[in-house]
């Protein structure tokens, strides 16, 4: 894989910070990894919590295969994906194992949250996955995303292969549910909740008391 770049170095002193944002994330679905860029460079100090759960559509495409005896995703809704990366000029790699479910990687950023790292770590897996196109639930590839977000690799594969970690990404999924959300990637602010990628868009046009969080911007 080459040398590790820690994304924790490489982010700028922040001017504000977005503590009063919420950004609920499924690393299995293209449009996380989609809002998850956009948001890196936009809410500093923002709350990074993976969530799931059966009251929430991950991901259209998950649902779609869901749908389809094949198992295979909708090839419309693929296309709308790609359209989407195309329009926000980002990379777009379909990995071989999509649209599989990541619950180790999931539990490992369970891990990453409480260490404060979850941003960093879902960066780094939706790199990963959507960019290279590697399976995620692979160990190795697990490890490559933990040494990119600064965290210990061991402490982070044993919490990948913690199924109690499900409950509490289940919980968050339940708790985005309660307060009216609908689908994944989506940002909870004070003033707003907001769904889905496009969604998600609107909270960083919305919410100017968080927005050029970066220098320069």
């Amino acid at each position: 894989m080459g040398d590790v770049i820690q994304l924790v170095r490489r982010r700028p002193i922040p001017r504000d910070r977005a503590g009063g944002v919420t950004f609920f994330f499924d690393l299995a679905c293209p449009y996380t990894y989609l809002a998850a860029e956009r948001l890196d460079r936009r809410f500093c100090g923002a709350r990074w919590r993976p969530a799931a759960g059966r009251h929430l559509a991950g991901s259209p495409l998950v649902a779609s295969a869901r749908a389809n005896e094949t198992g295979a995703p909708d090839a419309r809704a693929m296309h709308a994906v790609e359209l989407r990366a195309r329009e926000l000029h980002m990379p777009l790699v379909w990995p071989e194992r999509f649209p599989a479910q990541v619950p180790h990687a999931m539990r490992a950023a369970t891990h990453a949250a409480e260490r404060g790292r979850a941003q960093a770590f879902a960066i780094a897996v939706g790199r990963l996955a959507f960019c290279g196109g590697f399976d995620v639930e692979d160990p190795r590839m697990l490890a490559e995303a933990a040494a990119a977000a600064g965290l210990d690799v061991d402490e982070t594969l044993d919490a990948a292969g913690d199924e109690w970690r499900d409950r509490e990404i289940e919980a968050a999924g339940r708790a985005l549910w309660v307060d009216g959300g609908t689908t994944l990637p989506a940002v909870r602010h004070e003033g707003g909740l907001f769904c889905g990628e496009h969604g998600v868009t609107a909270a960083i046009f919305s919410l100017p008391a968080v927005v050029n969080a970066w220098p320069g911007r």
